[in-house]
């Protein structure tokens, strides 16, 4: 029973984050600039703020159960932005002193992500 309260904990905040996202999109934020997608931009670096808060408000200084964590971090965060959870998995390597690893795995995300774009829409293309 306890694992599936926390899969509904993870739902609900991924369901609000998810709501979140599409509310930032269709926001007077969308019409700000032209050509620079300014809604993902700030949806990115919000919820990289936002998990580098939650994660260290909520493992630190406030003391809430595993469950919140999950709605919140992974439920909310995950949904609203993938981004967060990149960041924060960056900062890790990091603050290990895996530098090596932490700016291959930033390059490569970033490259590789938009290789795999570019793969998509030029197979997309071809169908």
């Amino acid at each position: 029973m306890e694992g599936l309260a926390k899969i509904l904990y993870v739902a609900a905040g991924g369901a609000a984050g998810a709501v979140a996202r599409y509310l930032i999109n269709i926001s007077p934020l969308a019409e700000l600039f032209q050509k620079f997608p300014f809604p993902t931009f700030f949806i990115n670096v919000s919820g990289a703020f936002l998990i580098g808060l939650l994660f260290i408000a909520l493992n630190d200084r406030f003391d809430v159960g595993d469950n919140i964590k999950l709605a919140l971090i992974v439920g909310f965060l995950g949904a609203f932005t993938t981004f967060s959870t990149f960041e924060i998995e960056l900062y890790g390597l990091i603050k290990d002193r895996n530098f090596f690893t932490a700016f291959a795995y930033l390059f490569l995300s970033i490259a590789a992500g938009f290789i795999g774009l570019l793969a998509g829409v030029w197979l997309a293309r071809k169908m």
